[in-house]
């Protein structure tokens, strides 16, 4: 299923930010304890940091191959991937230190919302998550956006 729900964890004196279990559980691929490694890069759209599972974001990053090596397309959108992506692993306890470059981009301080969007999560400072929320609903609504139901067979 994915990441799922919004979770909110405080930034403890050493600067380290608690992932939450279920997105750990995600992380691990199933394995039942022990750190977890993933890619924090800061969204292009959005002032929030993306979170990815180590083989998702190598999944995305193969369809660069699509594009001819030294084309301008290539070079933007490998800039915009690679640039300022890191790989980030927890400690035991599923710890993790968010780069100061990064939290700064998404203007975290001491708080950080931890949003699922399925394949992947984004990392928001609370006040500007609960906002994000509130809009792409607003968006949503407007737009009358819905899913077929999909029925069982």
């Amino acid at each position: 299923m994915g990441f799922m729900g919004t979770h909110e964890n405080r930034i403890d004196a050493k600067g380290r930010v608690s992932i939450p279990a279920s997105f750990r559980a995600v992380l691990r691929g199933g394995a039942a304890e022990g750190p977890v490694t993933l890619v924090v890069r800061p969204s292009h759209k959005l002032p929030c940091l993306e979170g990815w599972p180590v083989d998702a974001f190598g999944k995305l990053l193969a369809s660069l191959e699509q594009l001819p090596l030294f084309s301008e397309d290539y070079e933007d959108l490998a800039t915009t991937l690679y640039a300022e992506a890191n790989t980030v692993e927890s400690d035991r306890e599923g710890r993790i230190i968010l780069p100061e470059r990064l939290a700064r981009h998404a203007g975290i301080t001491d708080t950080v919302a931890f949003m699922g969007l399925g394949p992947s999560f984004r990392i928001w400072e609370p006040q500007a998550a609960d906002r994000r929320h509130k809009q792409a609903a607003q968006n949503a609504d407007a737009r009358k956006l819905t899913l077929n139901a999909v029925r069982p067979v």
